[in-house]
C-alpha cells in the first residue's frame, strides 16, 4: 500500500480539522493566500503545483508533496513532467531530494493512477 499519497492525506484531514476549530481565521488567511497563489496567470496552475510538489521535496514535507502531487494530477501533469520537476531538485537539494524525489514520484502517479482509472464522463 502507498504510504506518500492518500493515505498522508487522509491522516492530517482530521489533524487540521481539530486545529481550525481553534484557529478558523488563521485558516481562512492561509485558504486565502493558497487560492490566489494558485490562481492561473502567466504560469498555469499545472506549472504552479508541479513547482510546489518540488518545494515539497525540498522541505521534506510529506504533506506537502501528498497535496501537490495531487493536485498536480488533477490539473494535466504528466508522470514525465512531474519526473522532471523532481529531476530538478536533485540538482538544487542533492542527497536528501533523492529519498524525497521518489516519494513525491510514487504519490503522483498514485494519485494519477486514480484519476485515469475514472470512467470516462
Amino acid at each position: 500500500s502507498n504510504l506518500y499519497g492518500k493515505a498522508v492525506l487522509d491522516e492530517l484531514r482530521p489533524l487540521h480539522a481539530e486545529l481550525n476549530k481553534h484557529i478558523p481565521d488563521v485558516y481562512k488567511g492561509f485558504q486565502t493566500l493558497h487560492h490566489a497563489a494558485f490562481a492561473p496567470g502567466s504560469l498555469d496552475v499545472k506549472t504552479k503545483e508541479l513547482i510546489a510538489m518540488a518545494i515539497g521535496v525540498i522541505e521534506r514535507c510529506d504533506g506537502c508533496i501528498a497535496s501537490h502531487a495531487q493536485s498536480a494530477a488533477r490539473a494535466g501533469a504528466t508522470r514525465e513532467e512531474a519526473a522532471e520537476a523532481i529531476g530538478v531538485t536533485f540538482l538544487m537539494n542533492g542527497g536528501p531530494a533523492t529519498i524525497y524525489g521518489p516519494r513525491a514520484y510514487e504519490a503522483f502517479c498514485e494519485f494519477k493512477d486514480a484519476i485515469e482509472a475514472r470512467p470516462a464522463a
